[in-house]
């Protein structure tokens, strides 16, 4: 059985065993804190939550806490962190486990205790009997990077778990603005929705108020511009952020990466990959290379190849010579400039 990782996971239907795993921290760590918060009063804590990490501790010692008696209360909670075992990674510390003792503890739990097995894994190795045991018994959740349509419904169900709305242009301007990581998400829709207050509706206008720049967004509205062949924005976009301290080699680090993705994406595009299929092969979130398929759609192959040929100059000059870092990134966007514009003649 698979728990659902957005519901609500209720007193009455907590499970003696879980098993979380995945690459999303932040949906193993909310669920987690979930079955902590349904297990357990927050006086209850200190007395009756115990972590034990498999790297550094015997998975026997966990399993005795779990079959010890609680001092106050109804139940425990028993979290077992890093369990390699049940995975085909090998230790990085040599730890002797009893898995023997943890089949037995699988087979016939304590009715008084919630063990938690969680680990940031991209997969388990279900050949190995302890590992079908466990996913026999417990109750498991995988967290893996959410798709493009799964994000826009996990931030509505955000919003709304806040007591909020929030429109699809909000949505949309809020991915721009904080990127795809969900730790950055929750907090920007945390604070949104307590702007617009209970049973308020968070709208576009509201997101672009209040949503924090990051970097790599204004990295994002730089390229914009270049795309558009603003030179005189795309400068004003890169002197905002040299006055908010950014460094110059890490803006040219930035700018190189997205214009790698915008040629990558182009020529999978030109051989017939969709979009899923080319955030697959990149490794990147789906919405990114949405993104990057509208920017390089204005671009031709040559002149992504001829931009990355720039960065790579500009880059061994600024490790390797006395140039002004900031005028160098400056005379690059006005030589892109001016090569639009002979191109356009």
């Amino acid at each position: 059985m698979v728990v659902d990782l957005w519901g609500k996971i209720k007193k009455q239907t907590l499970a003696p065993l879980y098993l979380l795993y995945g690459t999303e921290s932040f949906l193993l760590n909310e669920t987690q804190e979930r079955i902590i918060q349904a297990a357990l009063r927050d006086e209850e804590r200190d007395f009756h939550l115990s972590v034990y990490d498999c790297e550094e501790t015997p998975i026997e010692v966990a399993i005795e806490e779990a079959e010890t008696l609680p001092f106050f209360g109804e139940r425990k909670v028993v979290i077992v962190k890093n369990p390699y075992f049940l995975t085909p990674e090998k230790a990085k510390e040599k730890i002797e486990h009893n898995l023997k003792k943890l089949e037995e503890y699988i087979t016939s739990p304590s009715p008084f205790s919630i063990v938690i097995f969680t680990g940031l894994y991209e997969k388990l190795d279900e050949r190995k009997k302890i590992v079908k045991r466990l996913m026999n018994e417990a109750e498991v959740a995988a967290a893996f990077s959410l798709g493009e349509k799964e994000l826009r419904r996990w931030i509505d169900d955000r919003a709304h778990a806040n007591g909020t709305a929030i429109t699809q242009e909000a949505a949309e301007t809020l991915l721009q603005l904080a990127g795809t990581n969900l730790m950055s998400l929750a907090n920007e829709l945390d604070k949104l929705s307590l702007f617009v207050g209970q049973g308020g509706t968070i709208e576009k206008e509201t997101v672009e108020l209040l949503v924090s720049r990051t970097l790599e967004h204004n990295v994002f509205v730089l390229i914009e511009k270049v795309v558009q062949r603003n030179v005189g924005e795309a400068l004003q976009v890169l002197s905002d952020l040299f006055e908010h301290n950014e460094e110059p080699i890490k803006i040219l680090s930035l700018l190189a990466g997205q214009f790698r993705l915008l040629y990558q994406v182009k020529s999978l595009a030109a051989q017939g990959y969709g979009q899923q299929h080319i955030a697959s092969l990149l490794k990147v979130h789906p919405f990114r290379v949405k993104l990057a398929i509208g920017q390089s759609a204005l671009f031709s192959e040559q002149e992504l190849l001829a931009i990355m040929n720039d960065l790579a100059e500009a880059d061994y000059q600024m490790k390797s010579s006395a140039i002004d870092k900031r005028l160098l990134i400056e005379l690059l966007l006005v030589k892109w400039n001016g090569k639009a514009d002979a191109a356009s003649r």
